[in-house]
């Protein structure tokens, strides 16, 4: 592939290098050239440029922290800082994908609109990003426009630092963990291990070359189906397995579950950013239709139905120390796919570990209904993230989220609409009725725990 950039053209196009006739693919969404900003303004420090060059670099950072997955109330709070920083005021109207902003200097103002190609999720980069803006005064306020974009070109350079295997090794090992919390036993376990890995290896490789999001969805659950069956049915042949494992392979596709989305969705709801908050979770019920009806189908073509599991004879004791141990794997893997760095995919790991399996027990032993202990599991998750994020300076949702994606309901939502697709539709309402509830208390858990813990949460700014 042969990309042409030409600056100040009306059009960047990417022409694929075959035949002359070959034809020519337009992006929808055109280079922004941010150091032409800074062009004019030579070694002057960024406190004391024109709002212009101000506004670019406050628009700019803002941009980035939304493409790394971060909320709304983020990446204003963000831009707020750095606008008081350099004495102006900042407005900011936040989406999924668009920032449109307004900054003041008192004799003049700077209206943009940006916009990003797409959305994923890089903490990270998101973390660099972070301490770029905590350290703004001490460091870079007395940079000039061009070196602090130079600065952001660095960071905006951070890609993810798992290879395609890695990433497909760590939704494996999630969703490994995650087949055995939802009561599958080793043959489940193993099958679902070898379908998600090959699954999010495959969505990783199609994602690096920029398929668009739907066809890395539904390419990506299709294999993970199809490697489970093949899995599963080869366990049946030459080990005498019997057919009821075959559930197992709705876990095989739970890598697939957009958690970040769902739970920013609900703190920028909680902080009545309304238009960030429904897109956010528009953009999460988008994934999760296709990558449901995806693995219906494909359950539908090679005969898999999501049975109840077997049930398993371990004792009390020994139950709970084995949901810590897979906790602690599947949101380590989570962690993982989220491009944490491996002390960061720890730390979460070790909160959600503690927060899922007390939600686990507090359903088998207390008697609680899921949704009830969701909330408190979530409401765990976000008290132990503020402790941990004052000694270790990760940002917070780098934390909470890896933490409490595990207890997205995944089973509950494919239930839901396979048994849709079946037309049983008392199933589906109660499938459905009992996903709503456990989506609802997660960042309703999360959005508490930051009350406790955060003032900002507490009060009205």
């Amino acid at each position: 592939m042969k990309v042409c950039l030409k600056k100040n053209s009306m059009e960047e196009s990417v022409v694929s290098a075959g035949s002359p006739g070959q034809a020519v693919l337009s992006p929808n969404h055109m280079e922004i050239y941010w150091h032409d900003y800074a062009g004019s303004q030579g070694e002057t420090p960024i406190i004391q440029a024109d709002i212009k060059e101000q506004a670019s670099v406050i628009g700019r950072i803002g941009l980035m922290l939304l493409s790394c997955g971060t909320g709304a109330w983020r990446v204003r709070r963000s831009m707020n800082r750095l606008a008081e920083q350099m004495g102006i005021t900042c407005t900011a109207n936040i989406g999924l994908l668009t920032i449109d902003y307004t900054c003041f200097d008192g004799e003049s103002c700077f209206t943009q609109s940006l916009c990003l190609k797409s959305t994923g999720v890089n903490t990270l980069r998101l973390n660099r990003l972070e301490r770029f803006v905590r350290d703004f005064s001490e460091k870079y306020k007395d940079l000039s426009g061009e070196e602090i974009h130079s600065r952001l070109d660095e960071i905006e350079q951070i890609r993810s630092p798992f290879s395609s295997l890695q990433l497909g090794l760590a939704a494996a090992l999630a969703c490994g963990g995650f087949t055995f919390l939802l009561g599958g036993g080793i043959p489940e376990i193993i099958c679902a291990f070898l379908g998600a890995g090959a699954g999010n290896y495959l969505r990783s490789k199609l994602a690096s070359h920029r398929f668009t999001l739907f066809l890395c969805v539904s390419a990506s659950v299709a294999l993970a189906c199809l490697v489970y069956a093949a899995a599963i049915r080869g366990m049946e042949m030459f080990f005498n397995v019997s057919d009821r494992h075959e559930a197992g392979y709705i876990c095989a596709m739970l890598f697939i579950i957009p958690g970040f989305p769902f739970i920013t969705s609900g703190i920028d709801l909680a902080k009545q950013d309304m238009r960030s908050g429904l897109e956010r979770l528009a953009y999460a019920l988008n994934i999760i239709i296709v990558a449901t009806l995806t693995a219906w189908i494909a359950a539908l073509l090679i005969q898999l139905d999501p049975a109840e599991f077997p049930k398993l004879s371990i004792a009390p004791a020994a139950l709970a120390g084995l949901r810590i141990i897979a906790s602690f794997c599947g949101v380590f893997g989570f962690s993982i796919m989220f491009n944490s760095p491996a002390r960061l995919a720890a730390s979460a790991a070790v909160i959600g570990a503690a927060a899922n399996t007390l939600r686990l027990e507090l359903v088998d032993l207390a008697g609680l209904p899921p949704a009830a202990a969701a909330f408190l599991g979530a409401l765990t998750a976000g008290v132990l993230a503020s402790i941990l994020n004052r000694k270790l300076g990760y940002s917070r949702i780098s934390i909470t989220v890896p933490s409490i994606v595990i207890m997205v309901p995944g089973l509950y939502m494919y239930r839901a609409i396979y048994h849709m697709g079946a037309l049983e539709l008392e199933e589906s309402a109660f499938w459905s009725i009992s996903t709503l509830l456990i989506v609802i208390a997660l960042p309703l858990g999360l959005i508490f725990a930051r009350i406790l813990t955060d003032r900002d949460f507490r009060e009205c700014t």
